[in-house]
């Protein structure tokens, strides 16, 4: 595989850079860049800004509406994009349920929900967790039991990120109970204003209200919303999450936040010099960047497979990428020591212009920190991810 950029991709790197310079608002950027919380009306802001330009589904093929680019130029813009400070695209309507819909779905879901999650007229969150089914997700017991031409869903997701803004949930549930669990689940999507659908909200260690408790009480879902065949959900589940695991590696931001973390080493001290020149602490920065460096590799690598489909290679991409976003918010907590300690929602929020510790970049990271605790954990923990690389690439 060559690493080198041609000529057009370097062409292609300066209309990306050229095009966010003009069209990023500047009040997005800064919150990104400063570890501010974002609201949907951001997240949604950013979304119709690219979807105007055309570029909101790097990954989708031209028929799709997607721009048609090479998995080269689609790493050039994420990496571009986390660059520039750039909000995340949310990913479940664009990056997980809509690959499952074009390779899966029937002709009418297709012309209806594609250009729908373009144009992010409609919000997606996953239903995929449960209180007694995370790691081990086959074990799930949601049910969905087939009524003439609808499904009644009952049961519970839990850690359903955003679902609080959702117009619909993917959802895998059980159709089968007589058969071995893997196969007897199905893949739905449920439309979250239907009666029936209940959202309570579970807040974080930083006060955030990121992630939801969904539950499912005689909730009428039409057949039509099924995803492929009855009880070929898991096929459809592990392809979904494919897909996540290789976007969860998040190289862009990475680098980001790593420039970022040198700048703070740069400023602050340690016995009169600057903690950068520390030996101990810049062994910890030098060893993080390689790890970031082959971990960039590694996507080129995958990447260049993607005709092929997400494979094993997707969980070596989300372990290492995740264990370095946390080495990443653990050595920025280290840098700043004591002023990464108060904890300022208000500024947060965006609802101060300065934050209480007059340390701007400080004040937010204990937050920071404490959100990327959950990265090892979303889209299969680690230690799954880990089992599967056993199994699946060491065949042992």
């Amino acid at each position: 595989m060559d690493l080198t950029y041609t000529d057009d991709d370097l062409a292609f790197r300066d209309e990306v850079r050229a095009f966010l310079a003009e069209a990023l608002p500047a009040d997005l950027q800064h919150k990104v860049r400063h570890h501010l919380r974002l609201n949907k009306e951001d997240s949604v802001r950013w979304h119709k800004i690219l979807a105007s330009k055309g570029w909101v589904a790097p990954g989708w093929p031209v028929e799709f509406g997607g721009p048609g680019w090479t998995p080269v130029q689609r790493h050039i813009f994420d990496e571009e994009c986390a660059r520039a400070g750039t909000p995340q695209i949310m990913p479940f309507g664009v990056n997980m349920v809509a690959p499952v819909i074009m390779a899966f779905g029937s002709p009418e879901q297709k012309a209806h929900y594609l250009p729908r999650i373009l144009s992010c007229e409609d919000w997606w969150c996953q239903g995929y967790s449960e209180p007694g089914a995370g790691s081990d997700l086959a074990s799930l017991k949601t049910t969905a039991v087939r009524d003439g031409d609808h499904y009644i869903v009952n049961g519970q997701k839990t850690w359903t990120t955003l679902a609080q803004h959702a117009d619909m949930i993917f959802c895998l549930v059980r159709t089968d109970t007589g058969v071995r669990k893997q196969e007897g689940i199905s893949f739905l999507l449920i439309n979250m204003h239907s009666p029936g659908i209940t959202v309570r909200p579970i807040i974080m260690l930083d006060e955030d209200h990121e992630v939801n408790e969904v539950f499912f009480d005689n909730v009428r879902v039409p057949v039509a919303n099924l995803v492929g065949q009855e009880n070929k959900g898991w096929t459809y589940a592990k392809y979904l999450l494919g897909h996540e695991r290789t976007g969860i590696a998040a190289v862009g931001r990475s680098k980001r936040e790593l420039a970022f973390l040198k700048t703070l080493a740069a400023r602050e001290r340690k016995n009169g010099r600057p903690l950068i020149e520390d030996p101990l602490f810049s062994a910890k920065l030098a060893s993080l960047e390689i790890e970031l460096m082959a971990l960039e590799t590694t996507v080129l690598r995958v990447l260049s497979r993607a005709d092929k489909g997400p494979g094993p290679e997707a969980s070596v991409l989300k372990v290492r990428g995740t264990d370095i976003q946390q080495q990443l918010s653990e050595l920025m907590v280290e840098a700043v020591g004591p002023m990464a300690l108060p904890f300022d929602p208000a500024y947060l929020e965006g609802e101060r212009e300065h934050s209480l510790v007059d340390d701007d970049d400080a004040a937010p990271l204990l937050s920071h920190y404490f959100n990327y605790r959950k990265t090892s954990i979303y889209g299969g923990s680690n230690e799954i991810q880990r089992n599967i690389i056993t199994q699946m690439i060491l065949g042992l």
